[in-house]
């Protein structure tokens, strides 16, 4: 088997969904001999800000010198960055390997129970992580909590960033609802740390912690003296403080030291959000995958704060099942031109229809709709300082377009799925 066949097999296990509920992850991974009880997890959820917290987690412990493992979602370019070990991503040998091994595993369902993609890669990563004896593995969910695949581990402890509107059509509609699946990756006795401020959903969080007599640790606010980040923006503040957080929570069972904390804020790198680029000329490209209107809210802040008085140019894409009215009511009116164009998706929303609500959110701004990313961006390459924004495959492609090594196989593709929710 190649790389590309590999991923070409996985590509093929899309046609099967995402359904919530864990009994075949459960039976996936005592076929493969259950290797996540060979590991330590930090179970991180929330609906922003997971990626970003996981990285500053990963970053302090790998300055602590411990050996770490780290599981997100989705990718940015390539398959190979949702699986890394010290910040290295997977080889596509070990991905060639772990497909193989797993092939077996899966003719052991019967038609019709067939495990998912999702299912599929978080046994992988198991795996792999075994296999590599990571020391702690910052470990993602997918979506939600209560029903993720990532939701079998028992970890050392439970992290929930916040709770925001976002995927209604399978989480709930209200704070609360949400917060009940995101409360889901809470175990009893372990303990749980969350930045969330929302009362309703709080009020969820305290409720199951209580339940299930996990100690909870609340950090709402940032830290006034936050040693140096790297990454930008007040909201970043936050993500640490909760990082920071978890590690004293945990400091018994993995030390860490206050230099090797400096240092990981120091030196974290999380692509994607409020990732600013230098290109030739002089010219700024700022990308942020900020896809529900929470995260929309949060760049308009940094865009205010960081980037006030400067002429602002947007390119605008979004998915269909997103709520992208709403993105656009908060995006539009910072805007001196926005160009609205198509995520490389089967999900995408039409670049006509976002560039209509744009201009009804912002009439003075001007508006125009793009057939692809490469023409928005050909457009504004006299544009002194330019956003790519509304998802992060949007931000994907931007990176790929800049010469980021291109992924074979359509990688990004592997993005793509639609859900089957499941009872349990």
């Amino acid at each position: 088997m190649t790389y590309t066949e590999a991923i070409e097999f996985l590509y093929g296990l899309r046609l099967f969904g995402a359904e919530f509920g864990l009994e075949k992850s459960f039976r996936l991974a005592e076929l493969a001999g259950n290797p996540q009880n060979r590991l330590r997890f930090i179970h991180v959820a929330g609906t922003n800000g997971k990626g970003s917290t996981c990285a500053i987690l990963e970053s302090i412990y790998r300055a602590a010198g411990w050996r770490t493992g780290l599981f997100t979602s989705p990718h940015l370019v390539s398959f190979r960055e949702r699986l890394q070990v010290n910040r290295q991503l997977i080889a596509e040998a070990d991905v060639v390997r772990l497909v193989a091994e797993i092939q077996p595993l899966l003719r052991e369902f019967p038609d019709g129970q067939h495990p998912t993609f999702f299912e599929v890669i978080t046994l992988m990563a198991l795996k792999y992580f075994a296999a590599q004896k990571c020391e702690v593995v910052i470990w993602e969910t997918g979506l939600g909590g209560r029903l993720d695949a990532t939701n079998i581990v028992t970890p050392l402890a439970s992290v929930i960033t916040n709770i925001a509107l976002d995927h209604q059509q399978w989480l709930g509609d209200t704070p609360a609802k949400i917060a009940a699946e995101k409360a889901g990756i809470i175990k009893p006795g372990i303990p749980v740390i969350t930045a969330t401020a929302e009362p309703t959903a709080l009020a969820v969080i305290r409720a199951t912690a209580q339940e299930r007599r996990a100690p909870l640790r609340e950090c709402a606010a940032p830290l006034p003296d936050l040693p140096a980040l790297t990454l930008a923006g007040e909201h970043q503040k936050q993500n640490a403080a909760l990082a920071l957080a978890t590690v004293e929570v945990l400091q018994a069972q993995l030390p860490v030291s206050a230099d090797a904390i400096r240092t990981g804020l120091a030196t974290v790198v999380w692509p994607g959000r409020l990732q600013l680029l230098h290109l030739d000329g002089g010219r700024q490209l700022l990308l942020d995958g900020a896809h529900n209107v929470a995260g929309m809210e949060t760049l308009r802040a940094a865009l205010q704060t960081g980037f006030g008085g400067r002429r602002l140019v947007v390119i605008f894409g979004a998915l269909q099942d997103k709520s992208w009215p709403g993105l656009c009511q908060v995006l539009a009116p910072l805007a001196a031109a926005i160009h609205t164009v198509p995520v490389a998706s089967d999900r995408t929303a039409a670049p006509a229809d976002l560039a209509a609500a744009c201009r009804a959110a912002h009439p003075a701004a001007t508006v125009t709709a793009h057939t692809s990313l490469a023409d928005a961006l050909n457009a504004c390459k006299n544009e002194p300082f330019v956003v790519v924004t509304g998802s992060l495959y949007l931000v994907g492609e931007a990176l790929e377009w800049l010469g980021r090594p291109r992924a074979d196989g359509g990688e990004r593709g592997l993005n793509e799925w639609s859900a089957r929710p499941t009872g349990g």
